[in-house]
């Protein structure tokens, strides 16, 4: 098996992120919750999704890509996916720029989208807005992001480039998150077949703007989760309290629009190349092996004329 591994570390990584993830939704998806073949209630809201999303958040993106690495790179390969996990030493005007830009771009979006004159959020609201945050990020980002973006983006980039990569990448991140739309996280997302499209579209185009923050930032994936949180929590708490008249469906028209319009900007500007820098972040494909002991030299003929 670890053959197997080691001649495509980036097929077993899917497969294994979409099994682990779908097999230990299958209790959620069928219980009360979803198909109601199951005679289990996980709990409404955000509880029940961490009885029954979380679990296979966890068990498949980020524990398929530690199995993987340590079973083709070995402790070397650990250690750089380490390095990549406690990347924070990047300028503080990264974290700026995406803990402002995101709730920015998606408010904008919605005014664009409604003609709608956004209020204030509650004191509240602002006052658990950073530890939502970090709550996200220790759920959600922690839970996808070092698969998708720490392990498949650097690998996908070497071999594809960037653009190519990142469709790839992108496509796979969206449709793993398909049979959740058979569940109440699927009713709160819209079960529509357009809402579905439309959530593909949105996480390819997402995408886009991810490669570019991972990239530019030398691969640090605690500004990559900040990025993808931020999302999720300016929803979770800030939104519908920013545009209560608005439906969540409106809600997932404007993140559309901000992300197609963030993922043109970024492709414009850097040319296609979203900050990617060949041959930065190259894993090995095969684990450390120690060096062969030197062999003495073979004694020199010798001539008997």
């Amino acid at each position: 098996m670890r053959g197997a591994f080691q001649r495509a570390p980036l097929t077993w990584f899917f497969i294994l992120a979409y099994a682990l993830s779908w097999l230990a939704w299958t209790p959620y998806i069928l219980s009360e919750n979803g198909l109601g073949v199951w005679d289990h209630d996980f709990g409404a809201g955000g509880s029940g999704q961490i009885l029954g999303i979380l679990p296979g958040a966890y068990l498949g993106p980020i524990c398929s890509a530690l199995l993987i690495t340590s079973l083709t790179e070995g402790r070397q390969g650990l250690r750089n996916w380490r390095a990549r996990m406690v990347g924070f030493r990047v300028g503080w005007h990264w974290y700026l720029l995406v803990m402002v830009s995101v709730p920015a771009a998606l408010t904008l979006a919605t005014i664009a989208l409604t003609d709608t004159t956004p209020v204030l959020p509650a004191a509240m609201i602002l006052a658990v807005y950073l530890p939502g945050l970090l709550i996200q990020m220790i759920t959600t980002g922690l839970a996808e992001e070092p698969g998708w973006r720490e392990f498949a983006m650097p690998r996908m980039q070497n071999r594809y480039g960037p653009l190519v990569a990142t469709f790839i990448v992108g496509v796979l991140w969206g449709a793993w998150h398909l049979p959740l739309f058979l569940t109440d996280w699927g009713v709160a997302a819209g079960m529509e077949p357009l809402r579905v499209a439309e959530f593909l579209v949105t996480a390819l185009a997402f995408s886009y703007v991810m490669t570019w923050v991972f990239n530019r930032s030398r691969e640090s994936m605690p500004l990559v989760m900040l990025l993808h949180t931020s999302v999720n929590n300016f929803f979770s708490l800030a939104w519908s309290d920013m545009f209560p008249e608005l439906t969540d469906k409106q809600g997932s028209h404007a993140f559309l629009l901000a992300a197609v319009t963030a993922a043109i900007i970024v492709l414009a500007a850097t040319r296609g190349r979203l900050g990617y820098v060949a041959g930065r972040s190259v894993p090995p494909t095969k684990p450390p092996t120690k060096p062969e002991a030197a062999q003495p030299p073979e004694p020199a003929a010798v001539d008997g004329r």
